[in-house]
Parts: structure tokens; sequence; C-alpha cells
């Protein structure tokens, strides 16, 4: 018997049979079950770049927070309030310091069905890369904010893990995608049977089965005093969800390779008919200010500003329009917070005092119920008046921002601010007067700037009555009259990253006259030349001694603004 071991190589011929390889993806996806906790609603401000302390918001800049102050997400606790018949969470990664190793980990508890996040231009890439995470556990990825309202169709076409955008305000669309995605075609085939009977004579509850009366009739109210010609998508005569989609105004798309941007969702018209936000599902025990000693939240008083100043973002989102909420729902919502245990509080508007009759209306209602506020808000120096800012402060008021900008008045015509620095140094000595402090606004290089109109703005810093100060360098944010005019002239660097479209760290503008490096400069040295004076560094002393709590953050503070770090 011949033992010897065979080589099998020398009996294999070349075979070429049909290819069949194995498939696997029913049995994976038989795997794939979500976890019992898994969500329907992720609302996120995902992590920073750098795990520092960056500034997101549905209608502002995004940049990273040279004065250390943390922006609580008011916006998301205003969209995730739309949702009372959902499971909704908001993550606010910034107080959390949370990394993106933490930050995948929570992804994978809540396995949420849709994922919305804010997007700003110098965040942009990491903003999507949360996109691109949620989008590989299966969620349905929404994005908002004020660089995809401007730049839509541009940000999905290089992001193709990105599936829908919300441009300008938000929440109605937001709640009108959901609700069309969530009813399938048994819904749809539903309401097209009763839109053939007459849809218009259907109640709230016949378009929202499934969510409590009142909060239905609600809904109602605010899609229909807001667009009168609205019905719900899902009753679209076509029986599909294609067609329902290419009629929710105010959402880009993809019909398959195509990007779709949908007519634009008017302005809501009645900011009383939102439900309050849901702050009780921010981290607000994280939230901190400067000079705030305590908890502190945002509340938003109004929407939109009159101004036309070119360099704002604020008028990408709301245009021109201008809307405030009565006193007697601000009042509702201070009272909310109250019973949370918040005391501190910014009034957050895009222009608070932007009516005299309301402002006046919410500070005789704090005193009224006699609640000891300590609060803050922005203001324009021609948008006051003495008898107003002393009511202000003794309903709490104690620090105003002031957008000055510059003291060049060829500057300030030329950038549509429509203020005088008459204007400025009486209505901040109307503030000191009344016992409020003053936080000063000013922009180092918008068209027209010199070194001399720059040593004007400094000097001009230096003589008015303000205990904190920021230079901002000028950035052309996307979508703005300022934007446009660098583009047209060629006078963004070359290479230029959104990433790098950061006012409180760099520029991206050349001028013929002022590099991005004498830019830079300018900024460093006009906040030193203001801050190290007597007067500053004596209040900013006070401060300290007065909240030993704030020593550690303040000197963090002080050395990232000077560029010491």
């Amino acid at each position: 018997m011949n033992t010897e071991p065979i080589n099998r190589g020398t009996l294999i011929r070349p075979t070429l049979p049909a290819p069949r390889f194995p498939n696997a993806d029913e049995a994976v996806r038989a795997q794939d079950v979500r976890p019992a906790g898994a969500i329907d609603l992720l609302l996120v401000n995902p992590p920073a770049p750098d795990r520092g302390i960056w500034i997101r918001s549905q209608h502002r800049v995004g940049r990273r927070s040279r004065e250390g102050m943390i922006w609580p997400q008011v916006s998301l606790a205003q969209m995730a309030a739309l949702f009372p018949d959902k499971r909704v969470e908001v993550i606010d990664a910034i107080p959390l310091r949370m990394g993106w190793d933490e930050f995948e980990a929570l992804l994978r508890e809540k396995r949420p069905r849709y994922y919305v996040t804010q997007v700003t231009a110098p965040t942009l890439q990491n903003d999507m890369f949360g996109v691109f995470l949620a989008k590989s556990l299966g969620a349905t990825t929404i994005a908002f904010g004020t660089h995809v309202t401007p730049i839509p169709e541009e940000t999905m076409r290089a992001y193709p893990a990105l599936d829908y955008v919300l441009l300008g305000e938000p929440e109605l669309t937001l709640r009108e995608l959901v609700d069309l995605l969530d009813a399938g075609s048994s819904k749809l085939e539903a309401g097209c049977s009763k839109l053939e009977a007459g849809s218009s004579k259907l109640d709230a509850g016949a378009w929202w089965p499934g969510v409590e009366p009142a909060f239905a009739a609600r809904l109602k109210r605010l899609f229909t005093t807001t667009d009168p010609d609205w019905k719900p998508a899902w009753l679209g005569k076509e029986k599909n969800t294609q067609y329902a989609i290419r009629n929710t105004k105010g959402l880009v798309w993809r019909d398959g390779a195509e990007i779709v941007m949908n007519p634009s969702r008017p302005f809501i018209a009645n900011l009383d008919d939102l439900p309050l936000p849901r702050h009780e599902l921010l981290p607000w025990q994280k939230y901190r200010a400067p000079l705030v000693g305590g908890p502190y939240t945002f509340l938003v008083s109004s929407r939109g500003c009159p101004a036309a100043c070119r360099f704002c973002i604020k008028h990408v989102s709301y245009g021109r329009s201008v809307r405030f909420r009565s006193p007697e729902n601000v009042l509702a919502e201070i009272a909310q917070l109250v019973a949370l245990g918040i005391s501190n509080i910014h009034m957050y508007a895009d222009l608070f005092t932007i009516n005299r009759e309301h402002v006046v209306g919410i500070c005789e209602g704090i005193l009224e119920q006699g609640w000891k506020l300590r609060w803050t808000c922005n203001s324009r120096v021609d948008f006051v008046d003495e008898e107003l800012l002393q009511l202000m402060a003794r309903a709490g008021c104690w620090m105003i921002s002031w957008g000055i900008e510059s003291a060049e008045p060829a500057m300030l015509e030329r950038m549509h601010k429509g203020i005088t620095t008459e204007q400025v140094a009486q209505a901040l000595r109307w503030s000191k007067a009344a016992g409020i402090m003053n936080w000063g606004y000013f922009i180092i290089g918008l068209p027209g700037e010199t070194e001399a109109s720059i040593r004007k703005t400094i000097d001009f810093a230096k003589q008015l009555p303000i205990d904190l100060a920021l230079f901002h360098i000028a950035a052309p944010h996307p979508g703005t009259p300022f934007f446009f005019e660098v583009v047209e002239n060629g006078w963004f660097r070359p290479g230029t990253r959104w990433e790098e479209v950061d006012m409180d760290r760099s520029t991206v503008l050349d001028y013929p006259n002022l590099s991005a490096e004498d830019l830079e400069g300018w900024a460093k040295r006009a906040f030193r030349e203001w801050a190290f004076r007597p007067g500053p560094m004596w209040t900013y002393v006070k401060m300290l001694l007065g909240s030993p709590a704030l020593w550690r953050p303040a000197l963090e503070i002080g050395l990232e603004t000077l560029g010491w770090k």
C-alpha cells in the first residue's frame, strides 16, 4: 500500500463557474434590533472640534467662545416642545465637554430615528461627522442653522450622509417632516380619502391622530396662521410620500441624485402659539457666563430686527421680519424657569428692546410677581431711553450688551449701522447711571477700515463707560451682504475653508491696505489697550473678589482672550 502523501496541487485545473457570493444582509438586518431605550428624536448640539467651548445657535454665527460663555440651547428646547407625542431628548455636548468617542457611544445607546443637528461654518466638517455617525446607525439626518440656510445645496452635495436641511425657522418644517415620514402609506391613503371628501372641515384631531386634542389644535393654529393655504402634506392628492415631501415648505431634500429646494416657509406669524421651550431637557446646571455666579439660561423674547447691518447673520434666518411675544407669554416662561430654580436669565433676542411697550410689560410683570431675578439683554443705542433703562434696572437687569462696532462715522454709514457715536455715548451713560453694566462689542476689519479708523475706535472705546469689551474680527458669514461684497471684490484669502470664518480667532480677509495678519494684530492690540487700564482692571478684580468660584474660569478666559494660550 502506497502511503506517500499526495500533493493536491497537482490535481487542480482552471474552473470558471458563475459567481455566487454569500449574502448576509438579511441575517445582519435581523440582528440589528433597536435597543429598548431607543428614542424618536435626538436634538443635538454636537461635540466641539477641540473639546473647547463653542457657540452654536439657530440664528447666530458659530465661533469658539473667547469669553467662556456657554450658550444654552434654547432653540433645541423649543423644537423639542413641538413633539409631546414623541420620545425626544436633547444632547448639548458643549457644557458636558463630551468627546466624539463618548458621543458615539451615546448615539448607539439612543439609536434615534431622527437626528437633528446644529450646523455652523466654523464647525462644519466637525458637525457633519455627527451626521455621518447617526446615518451609519440608521437615523434620518436633518440639519438647520445659519450655514445650511444660505448654502443648502452645496452642503448636501458635499456631505451625502445629510438627508434634509431645514431652511430658516426650523420648528414647523421639522414637525411636518417628521409627521410625514412617520405617517406611512396607510395614513397617506386615508388622508387622501378625507381630502377628497373635503379636508377643510376636518378638525385638528383628524390631522394629527394620536396627538392630545388641545395640542393638535395648537399645531393647526400654528400652521394655518403662519400659512393660510397650508394643509397637512400627507393629504397630498398623489397619494405618495414623495409628492408630500415635495410640497413641504422650507425643506431641502434628495430625490435620488437630485437635490431639491422646496419653496420657503413663511415666518411664524404669532410666537405666542409656540409651546414654551422644554428647558428641563437642557443641562442648565452646567451653563455659565461671565460674572454669573449660578445657573442661567436663555429666554427668546422676540425674533428679528428692523436694522439693516450688512454684516449681521440674523437676517439670513429671519430676513427683515420683526415679531415679539406678548409680555404674558414671556412671564409664563419666566415662571417655568423660576420653578426649575433658575434666577439668572439672558433675554436672548436679536434686539430685546425692539418694542418699548413689550419691554415695559415684561419689567412690570417681573416687579408685580416679586421675582428676584438677575437678567441681561442686548440692545441698540437708538432703541432705549433713560426712563426705560431705569425701569429695566429695577426689574433686575444688570448688564446690557451693545453693538457699537466702530467710532468712524463713514464706517457706520457704510455698514448701514444707523447710529451715531453721540447716541452711543448717551445710551451708555444712561445705562451706567441706572446701575446697569455695559458690555461693548466692536468689529475690526469691515470694508473701508483703515489703521486710522481702528485707532479711532480703540480711543473711543476707552472713553466710554464700558465694563466689558470684545473686539471681534470681521467675518463674512455666508448669505450676508458683507459676504457677497467680499466675494465680488476678491477679498477672500485664497484657499479659505469655512472653518476659518471665525470672528474670534482669525480672519480670512485680505484687503489691499490691510492683510489678515494686520487685522488679527489690531484686534488683539485693541483689547489689550482697552483692558490694561486702571478702570477695567479694578472692575475685573472687584468682580473676582465678589465671586471666588469665577477665579479659574476668569483666568482661562483672560489667557484665551490675550492670545497667551
